[in-house]
């Protein structure tokens, strides 16, 4: 078996898995900015919204950060993979960007 992937034949958002008489070009995982193989374990570098944990690139809760995201009057922060979200607290709706009682 020739090993295709010691050409590095795949995109740079991919890594090549070997196989026999070919190869394959799988996807990184979400957490990274180029990889080596699957899993966040295996990321070049952190996509944005992730940061290095030991081996893995783990998301950053932008809600737990000592400086408040969302700053708006009576908004809540959700934290999403690899982002996070501000939404009007319970009791209030978005009128024009405002939170205001419903």
């Amino acid at each position: 078996d020739l090993d295709e992937c010691a050409t590095s034949p795949c995109k740079d958002h991919q890594y090549c898995l070997n196989t026999d008489g070919s190869f394959l070009c799988k996807g990184c995982d979400a957490s990274c900015v180029g990889c080596t193989g699957e899993g966040s374990d295996k990321c070049k570098t952190c996509a944005s919204g992730y940061m290095k944990e030991g081996e893995k690139c783990t998301d950053v809760d932008e809600c737990n950060l000592p400086e408040k995201v969302c700053v708006k009057e009576n908004q809540d922060c959700v934290n999403t993979s690899g982002s996070y979200k501000c939404v009007c607290s319970e009791g209030f709706e978005d009128k024009d960007g405002t939170c205001v009682p419903t």
